[in-house]
């Protein structure tokens, strides 16, 4: 077996001891610090990155409140034009029937105009036809003049009557 010898195990402390201190001296800080900074830039990029998944929860949670605002603002639209849509129809079907009713009216006032100048024209046509037969018959009855005299004295006597 191999034994180390008191002397190795010396120079080897001693170098290990004076590489540590070296180490300790030059190299451990800058190498320290670099990991420190590396741990900062990540604890920052991780911080970083956690703010802007929050920004980006409100930027969703904004953007749903406003299609909800957009929505709602659509539909009182909507709702306002059906209801304009609704009156405008319920006024000119308004209109429209008292236009109806306004040439009805006329229409059968005409009618009644028509009717009582028709009844009037058959009433005087009526006359003039009897005026005319009585004129006939009485000039049948009257081309006597016995007939005539007989006539007139009946007239008479009615008339002494009356």
């Amino acid at each position: 077996m191999l034994e180390p010898s008191i002397g190795l195990i010396f120079w080897t402390t001693l170098c290990f001891l004076i590489l540590m201190f070296l180490l300790k001296k030059y190299a451990w800080k800058p190498v320290m610090g670099a990991i420190e900074s590396r741990e900062d830039s990540i604890r920052e990029a991780l911080a970083s990155a956690e703010k802007a998944r929050e920004d980006i929860a409100n930027i969703a949670a904004d953007n749903e409140r406003v299609l909800a605002e957009a929505r709602a603002e659509r539909d009182n639209m909507l709702k306002d034009a059906r209801s304009m849509k609704d009156a405008i129809v319920a006024e000119a079907s308004a209109i429209a029937q008292k236009e109806a009713d306004k040439i009805v009216e006329n229409a059968r006032q005409a009618v009644e105009l028509e009717k009582q100048a028709a009844l009037t024209e058959m009433k005087n046509t009526i006359a003039k036809l009897s005026l005319d037969i009585a004129e006939t018959i009485l000039r049948r009855e009257l081309q006597d003049e016995k007939k005539q005299e007989a006539h007139v004295s009946e007239l008479m006597q009615e008339i002494n009557l009356n």
